[in-house]
């Protein structure tokens, strides 16, 4: 018995992927000409495939304005609609490679500052022992640099504290450790007693600068008047050495300095020590790899060994 919906999706496309694609090079070019630049064709291509959809379609997707083609109200909702199409298309296209070649040529991942960078090394050790011949690219990140690579597909999966909004994250065990310090000889240890945040903001505060190159610049740290940010973390720990200011840092980076007291712990009311929960947070989960799904599955596992660990210590 035919559908009550008819042949609503038996139908072929009257449009191609092409005509979309110079539909939405049109509008993020911001004309005919700077679309034939993007997609090496000719200009007069460009117009012909646009103005063949229009015609199908029975719409106008543009009106002329000078020399500039504008979008109507019913072009907006075609080059929306355009825009999501060809991602859906490029990711299916991404998938099937996948599924052809095996294990993918090259992982790249982001991993957020705070994490301990040893434990990372020795989970892409034990990943290279897999897959030797896997290339492996880690952006280390600060603040909502995840965000960034996230969005741009620039990696297979981040490690970071924050969900970025329509992604949902994997707790991952072991969660790092960051404490309050300042060099011994800092004033802040020369009050002798407990300390309060009005106390912190008396000094100066040292950052780690975002490395989302988007950001508001705005930390998720107390807010001071006197603040160094500086590029990397080791740059903020070899400042907090030389007695410049206190900050806030992860104590595996640390534990050299505290041993040798170049650094010392801040003796913070309500207690020196945050827990800075990690989240394993995929672009989209249908599309990982599985080399990128076999090293998550190192980083878990070795993790949930190390917290193991800590638990069984006295």
């Amino acid at each position: 018995m035919p559908s009550q919906f008819g042949n609503q999706y038996s139908t072929n496309p009257k449009i191609t992927l092409e005509q979309w694609r110079c539909l939405v090079a049109v509008v993020e070019g911001g004309g005919y000409a700077q679309a034939a630049e993007r997609l090496h064709k000719s200009q007069s291509s460009v117009s012909y495939a646009v103005q063949k959809l229009e015609s199908v379609l029975g719409v106008a997707a543009f009106t002329i304005s000078g020399r500039k083609a504008v979008l109507t109200t019913a072009g907006d909702m075609l080059y929306r609609h355009a825009r999501q199409l060809l991602e859906d298309a490029s990711a299916l296209e991404l998938s099937a490679r996948r599924a052809s070649v095996g294990w993918e040529s090259q992982i790249s991942i982001s991993v957020e500052v705070l994490f301990p960078m040893w434990l990372m090394l020795d989970c892409l050790a034990l990943f290279g022992e897999e897959s030797p011949q896997t290339r492996v690219e880690v952006y280390e990140t600060v603040i909502s640099g995840a965000l960034e690579v996230l969005q741009k597909g620039k990696v297979d999966f981040a490690i970071d504290p924050r969900i970025p909004l329509a992604h949902n994250g994997e707790l991952l065990p072991a969660s790092p450790r960051v404490i309050p310090v300042a060099h011994p000889e800092h004033p802040l240890h020369q009050l002798n007693r407990t300390l309060t945040v009005n106390d912190l903001r008396n000094y100066r505060h040292l950052l780690v600068r975002d490395s989302n190159p988007q950001s508001d610049g705005k930390t998720l740290t107390v807010e001071v008047a006197k603040r160094w940010t500086l590029s990397n973390i080791s740059s903020v720990i070899g400042a907090a050495c030389k007695g410049h200011g206190f900050s806030w840092l992860p104590k595996d980076k640390i534990l050299n300095e505290l041993s040798e007291k170049s650094l010392k712990i801040l003796p913070l009311q309500g207690g020196s020590e945050r827990v800075v929960p990690m989240y394993l947070i995929y672009p989209n989960r249908d599309d990982i790899g599985p080399g990128a799904r076999r090293l998550a599955e190192i980083i878990r596992q070795r993790l949930g060994e190390l917290e193991a660990n800590e638990q069984a210590s006295p």
